[in-house]
């Protein structure tokens, strides 16, 4: 809000400049307002006159002068400006512009926060996809927040979100899962099987032998080929990975089967269209595609000697198709052991034609289930591996979210069992929650108190003065940019950062100042305040999936 009108305010002074032949146009744009590392260094900190002094060949305080004067000029914004150091120009900002944040907020409600800077911007989101191979991975569950995250961001921003899912329902990895559920289901039989040697193990495949043998007796124990045991599996095991997603409160616009790119014939076409281009060759009964004319230190199989398409050939025909559509940008969600085939799959795009720009790929790191900072594995009931659901089973959904979306994507998680379930403000889900909590209890107080919200403009707000309050103000102020950067940099724990800081600065608030006090025009400025930060923690906990409990 007031960062914006700020720099607002520096491009008018910049135009004023360059009108006065103060400086030419060549910095425009160029310069930032960010915030002061440092206490006493201003609400505000310009680069301005460093930028300019660069490009101009100019002493960077005499330029930091000219510009304050003329910012000096809006009294209703900028109490006043100071330069420091080398030509640093810092702003502090009027009292009563801080206070005026709270009738901005009231006025938009649940709004506040919520922008239209995507301006209808058609975007694809493309995360999970795991395969239909067994439950969601821990590792999974990660990949899925993070993606369901970022389309809220993108959502609330005024983008176009389509969620995708592609499902992995072909090759492979689809016949080993076929024949280790006919393995298991011989076995019932008591009939002697062979299990593969790479089969799947958990007993979830146990559990689907069960109900074939359950639907079907002895019927298929002579059954060659290996489809109804994989079309079961496969059924079985993504109707269990939709429940987990829903447990999650995650949603998709579409499934995308891969074995249409087969079916289709999308996959041959690819294969021809890259031959015709003259990046397909044939060496030692394989298909190579020339990813070396894409700058690459070797080429890449993508058909093997035994006729089946390695894994990047399906994987640029799905990119084709998600071009075919239209998007205007393509966001892909992956774990980070598809480092090394993200490279490829974009060459591949690029060779077809299309710009591989438009497609952003976020890599996140793994999971590590700690207890107390110590590594613990959990039981495992259905598969070798921790899954979601386990995971929710014992700690819940709100903390799964929470933490999931507390580090960046490309870095390592732990994710402590034992501080996610503790019902206190160790616990930082529990402190953000507990804060919004508070808030909803002093709305209550005051209705039991007979202390009525007045109109802003009726109350005395120059009793909002104390530290603690303007700081609150400031934080709040910042809550659509926290957003608006957290969407495009595709980057949620910005949010969660910003919601703990702010949750940190309203409990230190309360336990210092008493909201409902005997003197009734304070109460009513406070209350002003707190429905102020009630709404942009609501607002903060609500777009990025988060509940917002208003006991606890």
């Amino acid at each position: 809000m007031i960062r914006k009108e700020l720099k607002r305010i520096l491009e008018d002074c910049f135009e004023q400049g360059v009108a006065d032949g103060l400086w030419t146009e060549k910095g425009a744009g160029k310069f930032t307002v960010e915030l002061p590392k440092h206490e006493g260094q201003g609400d505000f900190s310009t680069n301005f006159a460093l930028v300019l002094a660069g490009i101009e060949k100019k002493n960077p305080r005499e330029i930091a002068s000219q510009l304050t004067t003329k910012l000096t000029a809006d009294k209703a914004l900028i109490e006043r400006v100071e330069v420091a150091g080398p030509g640093f120009v810092n702003i502090f900002v009027n009292h009563d512009a801080w206070r005026a944040v709270i009738p901005a907020i009231m006025s938009r409600g649940e709004m506040f926060g919520r922008s239209n800077v995507g301006n209808g911007r058609r975007v694809m989101v493309e995360f999970v996809s795991a395969n239909p191979t067994g439950p969601l991975s821990i590792g999974h569950g990660r990949q899925a927040i993070l993606g369901d995250s970022i389309a809220r961001l993108l959502d609330a921003t005024g983008h176009d979100v389509f969620r995708e899912y592609y499902y992995n329902d072909a090759g492979r990895q689809m016949r080993v899962l076929g024949e280790s559920t006919r393995a298991r289901y011989l076995e019932l039989l008591g009939e002697d099987a062979v299990f593969p040697e790479d089969g799947y193990q958990g007993e979830y495949i146990l559990e689907i032998a069960q109900e074939l043998r359950n639907e079907h007796g002895a019927d298929l124990k002579d059954h060659e080929p290996v489809d109804p045991f994989k079309k079961k599996a496969e059924q079985y095991i993504f109707n269990d990975i939709a429940n987990t997603l829903a447990r999650m409160d995650i949603k998709f616009d579409n499934y995308f089967n891969e074995h249409s790119l087969y079916e289709d014939g999308h996959i041959d076409d690819v294969v021809s269209k890259l031959r015709e281009q003259g990046y397909v060759y044939e060496k030692d009964d394989a298909v190579w595609f020339k990813t070396t004319e894409f700058g690459h230190e070797q080429d890449r199989v993508i058909i093997k000697s035994s006729g089946e398409p390695t894994y990047r050939l399906p994987d640029i025909a799905y990119h084709r198709e998600k071009f075919k559509r239209n998007f205007d940008w393509l966001i892909d969600i992956f774990g980070s052991d598809h480092i090394a085939t993200v490279p490829d799959v974009l060459a591949g795009v690029k060779a077809l034609g299309y710009d591989p720009d438009k497609v952003t790929v976020v890599l996140h790191q793994f999971v590590t289930l700690t207890r107390d900072g110590k590594q613990v594995k959990m039981s495992t009931r259905k598969a070798n591996f921790v899954t979601v659901d386990e995971l929710l089973d014992e700690v819940g959904v709100d903390p799964v979210r929470f933490f999931f979306m507390m580090r960046k994507a490309d870095s390592q998680l732990e994710f402590d069992l034992a501080l996610a379930t503790r019902e206190s403000q160790e616990n930082p889900v529990y402190y953000v929650q507990y804060g919004y909590a508070r808030l909803c209890a002093i709305l209550r107080q005051a209705e039991e108190k007979n202390v009525q919200l007045e109109p802003f403009d009726q109350i005395d707000a120059t009793l909002l003065k104390e530290p603690e309050e303007l700081k609150l103000l400031q934080t709040m102020s910042g809550f659509p940019a926290v957003i608006e950067n957290s969407a495009l940099e595709l980057a949620p724990h910005k949010v969660i950062f910003y919601l703990l800081e702010l949750a940190g600065q309203l409990h230190s608030y309360y336990n210092k100042h008493k909201v409902l006090s005997d003197d009734p025009a304070l109460s009513k400025a406070r209350l002003c305040l707190i429905v102020a930060l009630q709404i942009v923690l609501k607002n903060g906990l609500d777009i990025i999936g988060l509940s917002a409990p208003e006991r606890m």
